[in-house]
């Protein structure tokens, strides 16, 4: 008697996801006003393998918040300067000041991951970051930082559908790095790298919190639930607001249009089309 082929998980309904999804951003918006008026300072690590859904939850957390309160950092490749400097000062640069979050897409692990597979650092370098980096991060947490470090986890299988929908994706196009292909054929590597690297950083003081990527509507929900969670925010009532009467005109003039240099109204050009396409992320649906 054959084995019946397993059933493929079902993903989370849309419609659920969207509006569990604003009631946990319309929370986040009160965590950002908890953590302005307390001076407490945020940092949130998001890691995992390429295509993982790094990105997206970043996208999701940050949507309704105030910029200059929650910042996401993504360092380009260290310059010759800082290639000179001890491994964590760039980063250091970074940190939140009091009032502040900080979100690393990509953070300081990417010595113990891309750098240490792909032989971008020495196996010293290597060795001293997973040496250095616990101590470093208790610094950060005994200084008084929230420190949440997110790893996200996606099957070799649902991470080459997604690469291969990028390859023909003009919008997500610009993702794909041939550090990025070449990671494929070196998952078994990068799996032995994440591992280490656990051995060592995955510790009381800041834990790594692993999110099942599969799905990505879950594995955004589930982040930030948790996330939520993780921190000891309270409500902060805000000062109330009077909206004040316009004064009476004083005499102003508005300047003529004609003198103007206006941008041509393209959009009332516009006329629907049978031919027009809307853009369907496909790694967000079934298809793939």
């Amino acid at each position: 008697m054959s084995k019946e082929k397993a059933k493929k998980p079902k993903k989370m309904d849309r419609e659920l996801y969207e509006i569990e999804l604003l009631r946990l951003q319309a929370e986040l918006v009160e965590m950002q006003e908890w953590v302005k008026s307390t001076g407490a300072r945020v940092v949130v690590i998001f890691e995992g393998r390429d295509a993982a859904g790094k990105g997206g939850a970043i996208k999701r957390v940050t949507e309704y918040l105030n910029p200059r309160i929650a910042q996401v950092v993504a360092l380009p490749a260290p310059s010759k300067r800082e290639e000179s400097q001890w491994f964590f000062q760039r980063y250091i640069a970074h940190l939140p000041a009091a009032g502040e979050i900080k979100l690393f897409d990509r953070s300081w692990y990417n010595r113990g991951g891309v750098e240490h597979v792909m032989g971008y650092c020495t196996a010293d370098e290597h060795r001293r970051f997973l040496r250095q980096c616990p101590i470093f991060e208790r610094m950060l947490v005994e200084d008084g930082i929230i420190l949440l470090k997110y790893w996200f986890s996606v099957s070799d299988k649902e991470q080459y559908k997604r690469f291969k929908s990028r390859m023909t994706d003009p919008m997500r196009r610009w993702k794909l790095s041939p550090t990025d292909l070449e990671s494929i054929t070196r998952w078994e590597e990068y799996s032995r790298a994440k591992d280490e690297m656990f051995v060592h950083t995955d510790i009381d003081i800041a834990p790594w919190n692993v999110v099942e990527s599969e799905d990505k509507r879950k594995a955004r929900i589930n982040m930030i639930h948790h996330l939520l969670d993780s921190i000891p925010y309270e409500h902060v009532e805000r000062p109330a607001l009077e909206f004040p009467k316009r004064p009476s005109s004083n005499g102003y003039r508005r300047t003529d249009r004609a003198l103007l240099r206006e941008v041509p109204d393209y959009a009332s050009t516009l006329k629907a089309s049978s031919e027009q396409k809307k853009y369907v992320d496909l790694e967000d649906e079934e298809i793939l």
